[in-house]
């Protein structure tokens, strides 16, 4: 029996990425050699509807390639990442709680009947994982998490190079992981107790700093805590006294940290990953910043204390560092690793 040969691929082909948010979509081009070439944003508009925003995105599709300077027939496939619950199996958005009003949108197949490409479907947490696995932090590891901070705990698994989603599609809501089981631990936006979005996100940090502050302890962030317009500027105003030596607001950085350990434990005894990388909003600095750095080493420290020494020698740490392009690059990586596995 004579094996087909595997078709060649294109001496050019382009890849567009999408990553849907509930204020702005970003919607990226990417070359055969992994580079971007064109990015554009539009305003989502969540109020307007799902088939109006899609008809945007088609559009907007459109205008990052011809900004590309590149023929649409040169593109193969779309990557379309978003957050909320969802059915990725069937490309539909399930109950975003980003995107009221949204239930049960076949989004997928939308997009591709407006634009005219095919569509990959994916969490956004998995679309950002997947581009550090790819051009990022985390290039080639076997496996990879990403733990991401901001008014949540998003989480991205990546596993031999394939986004791990679960049966449900609810593979890696690690923020919701539980980590306090007492009576009186912290509501979770969700609605239940104890989860470690209650304690480790930019949410969680601003409630436990204001109530230290209405504690009436000596810090330099009590007058601007109080003054504060917004509760979500409050995380920001943490890392800028923790700079300056404040030692409530290192307090409250390095019990984040041990927080964000207990979940990182879980998944460690459950996926083994070789590497965990820390990115979102709320990095403290990040890399760049002596508090980032505390922050990532703490966050080390208080996991590997406390899981198999095996796990505690082998595992890497470290920061994210596609930042917001991550989402929209993530999806155009898992369109084309869709694509690929395509072609046989």
């Amino acid at each position: 029996m004579v094996q087909s040969e595997k078709p060649s691929l294109p001496d050019e082909f382009y890849i567009v990425g999408i990553d849907l948010g509930g204020t702005n979509m970003k919607i990226g081009v990417m070359d055969h050699n992994d580079q971007k070439v064109s990015f554009v944003t539009a305003p989502t508009l969540v109020e307007q509807g799902p088939e109006a925003a899609t008809h945007r995105m088609a559009e907007n599709v459109h205008k990052a390639i011809e900004q590309a300077g590149i023929k649409a027939s040169q593109v193969v496939r779309v990557g379309l990442c978003s957050a909320g619950t969802m059915d990725i199996p069937g490309g539909m958005l399930v109950r975003p709680s980003n995107l009221p009003g949204w239930n049960f949108f076949p989004i997928r197949d939308k997009l591709a009947e407006y634009c005219g490409f095919p569509v990959t479907f994916a969490n956004d947490a998995t679309a950002a994982a997947f581009a550090e696995y790819w051009i990022g932090a985390g290039q080639n590891e076997p496996g990879l998490i990403l733990l991401t901070l901001g008014t949540g705990v998003g989480c991205g698994i990546i596993l031999e190079g394939h986004g791990w989603d679960g049966v449900h599609s609810h593979g890696g809501e690690s923020g919701h992981n539980l980590i306090d089981v007492s009576e009186n631990a912290r509501w979770c936006k969700c609605g239940q107790r104890g989860h470690l979005e209650a304690y480790a996100s930019a949410t969680g940090v601003a409630n436990r700093t204001v109530e230290m502050i209405e504690a009436e302890l000596k810090s330099s962030l009590a007058p601007r805590v109080r003054a504060a317009a917004r509760r979500d500027e409050v995380p920001k105003m943490v890392y800028e006294e923790a700079e300056k030596g404040d030692e409530l607001a290192l307090k409250i950085i390095a019990e984040t940290a041990r927080y964000l350990a207990y979940g990182a434990v879980t998944l460690m005894h459950t996926i083994d990953p070789s590497c965990i990388l820390i990115g979102g909003a709320m990095t403290f600095g990040g890399s760049a910043s002596p508090v980032g750095r505390m922050f990532l080493e703490k966050v080390k420290e208080e996991t590997c204390k406390r899981v198999f020494l095996h796990l505690a020698q082998r595992i890497r740490f470290d920061y994210a560092k596609l930042g917001s392009d991550a989402g929209y690059i993530g999806a155009a990586g898992l369109a084309r690793q869709a694509w690929m596995e395509s072609l046989g």
